[in-house]
């Protein structure tokens, strides 16, 4: 950024066992985001590398790494990102478009997927006719249209109540039950039951799940109203 070096990630070593349920837990800013992306093939390391079952992603163009995302991953982001001047039904199965997929195949397969995340009676709403979980729904379907082996989620209870949020965690551990890789970033620690592993960033870095309590911790000192202060 100019002058100004910024190290999202600092020596990040890690592999992650296929079929597991991997949960990035992070504050904001310890690049946890930044690590789904790369294994996303959305942003690229500007060194080391990344091998998604064998292939190194780090070294692919733009239009291997199209290829990748379309046939190897799912991607469920915070703010759905799902089209507004579409149906439900059209937002799950537009990614099929780019695979060159037939349009009744695409709509058949998008019927199925809402069917399977309880909205198939939602199929002819556009995202503002919907709740948030609803549209977090859509977006999943839309994740799974192509059959992807591993599903990354940014953030995805992050705009939902509580209760909703708790059933897209569901929703999630169900994928992973029925053999795909999972990994989530979040904020919210309930994600941690429903996972066979766990890591835990820091200012960039791996640290062990004391040292992020630890630093989690708010100082008594700071929870002490000042002298004078009105509460």
């Amino acid at each position: 950024m100019g002058r100004n070096k910024i190290q999202a990630l600092a020596g990040v070593d890690l592999v992650i066992p296929p079929g597991s349920f991997t949960v990035i837990m992070g504050p904001s800013g310890s690049g946890k985001s930044t690590l789904l992306y790369l294994i996303g093939g959305l942003d690229r390391p500007t060194s080391g590398s990344i091998r998604i079952s064998g292939d190194d992603i780090s070294s692919m163009d733009e239009n291997a790494l199209a290829v990748y995302r379309r046939k190897k991953m799912g991607f469920i982001f915070q703010q759905f990102n799902l089209v507004s001047s579409m149906t439900a039904l059209e937002n799950v199965a537009f990614p099929m478009r780019f695979a060159g997929v037939p349009g009744k195949q695409r709509l058949q397969r998008a019927r199925e997927l809402l069917a399977k995340v309880g909205l198939d009676k939602h199929a002819r709403h556009r995202p503002t006719e919907m709740s948030g979980g609803q549209q977090q729904r859509v977006a999943i379907a839309r994740a799974l249209i192509n059959e992807p082996g591993l599903i990354l989620a940014d953030e995805p209870t992050g705009n939902l109540d509580t209760v909703t949020g708790y059933t897209i965690m569901q929703l999630l551990s169900e994928l992973h039950t029925a053999g795909r890789t999972v990994m989530v970033v979040t904020h919210d620690v309930r994600m941690t039951r429903f996972a066979t592993h766990v890591i835990y960033l820091l200012d960039g870095k791996l640290v062990e799940r004391e040292q992020f309590e630890a630093a989690s911790q708010i100082p008594e000192a700071a929870t002490q109203p000042s002298e004078g202060t009105t509460l």
